[in-house]
């Protein structure tokens, strides 16, 4: 037994190895913009990030006053507030819709329901691009330009393929019996979804949830459309942008600014990724 072990200990050593390797090319990046976003505007045209780990100890370089000028001289603190005012509300308004139509499409005996689905999983393949000049004239007859409806309604619209997608595949793999049980008890279609389909399908919802904030948080292009250059209302992507277009040369405050950006999607994905393996697994099974 013990020498089966240490067999198998060798033959996945290859793996572990290769896993790490990728694990430590992939975080290389971010440790850098960690480390340059500490150090001082001199010291960054001198020398580059990775000399902290032949001087550990000259502390003198680093400080943190990027982060100060970036949040108060720079206008991103107003920035990351338009960013969560944006993206909670651009990924709740999906979800609460998706679980709804996924239940729908997955319990739910109406006609048209396979075609309907159908169409859905096509809207999966249409380009967003597509679409911007007709919602931007739509929003500017409607007055829904520069607002911040305008820019939830339009990140709701393109996630809920996806999101009812997944979740339909995911809510139509749950116990049947378990479905037909509380119908029979006599319990309705809202009751159903509360108390049974909600709590079993949080593994699903938060896998999406952390899809459709990220992609919200890093979105740049519906922002800049929608949402244009005002700072009242710009998000953290357009503020970033306009950094560095402003302050091109000034790298010791962009690296500030990117890695403020990354804080809370991180903070999100951490905080979720229990469920986010299992929810894309489970979604992805049943078409």
């Amino acid at each position: 037994m013990a020498q089966q072990k240490q067999t198998q200990f060798w033959q996945k050593t290859p793996i572990h190895i290769s896993l790490l390797a990728i694990a430590f090319i992939w975080t290389l990046p971010s440790v850098g913009l960690l480390i340059s976003s500490f150090r001082r505007r001199d010291a960054m045209l001198e020398t580059g990030w990775w000399t902290i780990f032949q001087h550990p100890f000259e502390l003198t370089q680093y400080h943190i006053g990027n982060y100060v000028d970036v949040l108060q001289a720079e206008g991103m603190g107003q920035a990351f507030f338009n960013s969560l005012t944006i993206a909670i509300p651009a990924t709740v308004i999906p979800i609460a819709i998706a679980c709804f139509a996924a239940y729908a499409f997955a319990w739910m005996k109406f006609p048209g329901r396979q075609f309907l689905f159908i169409v859905v999983v096509c809207l999966l393949v249409v380009p967003l691009q597509t679409t911007l000049i007709p919602i931007l004239r739509a929003y500017r007859d409607f007055g829904l330009s520069n607002s911040f409806l305008g820019v939830w309604l339009a990140h709701a619209g393109y996630g809920l393929p996806l999101g009812i997608y997944l979740l339909r595949n995911y809510i139509g793999e749950l116990p049947k019996d378990l479905i037909e049980a509380a119908a029979v008890d006599g319990a309705s279609h809202l009751k159903i979804f509360t108390k049974l389909i909600v709590p079993l399908s949080m593994p699903a919802i938060a896998s999406f949830a952390v899809f459709q904030f990220l992609w919200v948080w890093n979105d740049l292009l519906i922002a800049l459309v929608y949402l244009g250059t005002t700072n009242d209302v710009a998000p953290v992507t357009i503020q970033l942008s306009n950094l560095v277009g402003s302050r091109g040369q000034d790298w010791h405050l962009l690296t500030a600014g990117a890695f403020i950006s990354m804080i809370v999607p991180l903070g999100v994905f951490f905080s979720l990724q229990r469920y986010f393996v299992r929810g894309i697994l489970a979604g992805s099974v049943k078409s």
